[in-house]
């Protein structure tokens, strides 16, 4: 099958589902993953169907639902521990102060920072600072807000105006889609708002995402590529991609 044949069986199939995963399209097809991310980008660009997280939905569909932090730890697992290891080696010397973002890559990154490197950790989320909260090397800020269920993360006016006086070092962030053409996007307009004060607040931006967030849009946008340094990604990203983000000025880390 031709390439242009299977991308249009794709969205047929897309179309009669309603939403398939990159993996369900790789079996269907008996194709690589890889391939299926290649063909849901084309068809997105062409405004066949929508990619979203882990997969694709018809063009016309207005509503994406948001996945639970839960559902969203047991995806991809491998590469984002992955991830987080690698993002370790982007720290800031010891004393400095970090903000850490809500997200499962990055409570997986909050995890792995080492116990000999002291820091100041400023963040919104609940299970970053679980996992941080009594140890010894590092000083825990947690951020005041009302805390969404869907990420437990703070968000609000309190959240994002704690942010606006602070400065840190470097933020490590998360996200649910990245472009070229549109930047960071969530689909929660005040998780937006807590985003958009954390990279604001930081000298430096260091962004954790899988692969499967790269080429998908969700509602709001909370950054745009020239707010960023690093993309902290797995070996899946598309040659492309990496180039065309690395024109953008951004340095792109393969774990």
């Amino acid at each position: 099958m031709y390439a242009e044949e299977r991308q249009q069986a794709m969205a047929h199939l897309i179309s009669r589902r309603g939403r398939l995963s990159v993996v369900q399209l790789a079996e269907q097809f008996e194709v690589t993953t890889e391939t299926v991310r290649r063909d849901l980008s084309t068809l997105d660009r062409m405004g066949v169907v929508r990619r979203v997280h882990g997969g694709a939905v018809p063009a016309g569909s207005l509503t994406v639902i948001e996945s639970g932090i839960g559902e969203r730890d047991q995806s991809n697992t491998q590469a984002k521990e992955a991830i987080a290891n690698a993002a370790v080696a982007l720290l800031p010397p010891p004393d400095s102060v970090v903000v850490i973002d809500a997200g499962s890559t990055t409570a997986r990154f909050a995890a792995a920072l080492p116990r000999d490197h002291r820091l100041i950790v400023i963040t919104h989320s609940v299970p970053v600072a679980t996992r941080l909260a009594g140890l010894p090397q590092i000083e825990l800020h947690l951020l005041p807000g009302k805390v969404r269920p869907t990420t437990h993360a703070a968000v609000g006016a309190e959240t994002v105006s704690a942010l606006a006086e602070l400065r840190a070092d470097v933020a490590f962030v998360a996200t649910n889609g990245l472009t070229v053409g549109h930047g960071l996007t969530t689909p929660d307009s005040d998780e937006a708002a807590s985003k958009r004060a954390i990279i604001a607040c930081a000298r430096r931006t260091v962004v954790l995402a899988d692969s499967t967030k790269l080429g998908v849009e969700t509602a709001v946008r909370f950054a745009t590529l020239d707010s960023l340094d690093v993309l902290v990604t797995d070996s899946d990203i598309e040659p492309q991609y990496r180039r065309a983000l690395e024109a953008a000025g951004i340095e792109v880390v393969i774990a």
